[in-house]
Order: C-alpha cells, then sequence, then structure tokens
C-alpha cells in the first residue's frame, strides 16, 4: 500500500492562486500514476489532473490553462498549481495513486482530501 497525505488548500479569492501538495510514503513512488481529484458539495467526484510515470500529462477541460499537474520523484512529492482560481473550483481535493497501464491500471492509494475554497 502507499500512504498519501495532501496539503495546500485554504482560502482564497478569485483569481489568486493555491498549490497543492500529495506526499507518498513508500520506495516505489517513480513507477506510479498520480492523478488529482475534486468533489464539490452535491456533484460527482471528477478526475482535475493525471500525470503518468513517464510524466505524460491530462487535465479536464475547465482546467486547462490554469491548473499544472507535476512531480518530483526525488522528494515523493506530486503538485496542482492552480492558478486564476474560480469559484466553481470549489471543493475537496483528493490525490489518487495508480499502477501503471503495464503493471495494471489499479488504484493503490488515496489521501484524506484538502479544501479549497474560492470565494468571489
Amino acid at each position: 500500500q502507499v500512504q498519501l497525505v495532501e496539503s495546500g488548500g485554504g482560502l482564497v479569492q478569485a483569481g489568486g492562486s493555491l498549490r497543492l501538495s500529495c506526499a507518498a510514503s513508500g520506495s516505489i513512488f517513480s513507477i506510479l500514476d498520480f492523478s488529482w481529484y475534486r468533489q464539490a458539495p452535491g456533484k460527482q467526484r471528477e478526475l482535475v489532473a493525471s500525470i503518468s510515470s513517464g510524466g505524460n500529462t491530462n487535465y479536464v477541460d475547465s482546467v486547462k490553462g490554469r491548473f499544472t499537474i507535476s512531480r518530483d520523484n526525488t522528494k515523493n512529492t506530486m503538485y496542482l498549481q492552480m492558478n486564476s482560481l474560480k469559484p466553481e473550483d470549489t471543493a475537496v481535493y483528493s490525490c489518487n495513486a495508480k499502477r501503471p497501464p503495464g503493471w495494471g491500471g489499479t488504484s493503490i492509494g488515496w489521501g484524506q482530501g484538502t479544501q479549497v475554497t474560492v470565494s468571489s
């Protein structure tokens, strides 16, 4: 198993920025795929961004050009830089680790989540 801990959430005004971090335990960080999910009140959880073990990234259309997902394998940490935040970005953000497709593609860990609130 992999233990994941998110940090960096908070309250920010529209147009501001936050950087979320997801710290992972263990020595297999570099081979895992990571994703950020978010869930707003009354809505389904959605995939926001993902980054593969090879560094390929994907984003949901609503955050393209504003959010950047990255990883630092030397620090066992994955990040989500969020710029130009909008009130509709308000949600609980959680990180998820998966085995890469070549290793089965199965989820092996979730963080507890960090609250992001964007005020207008």
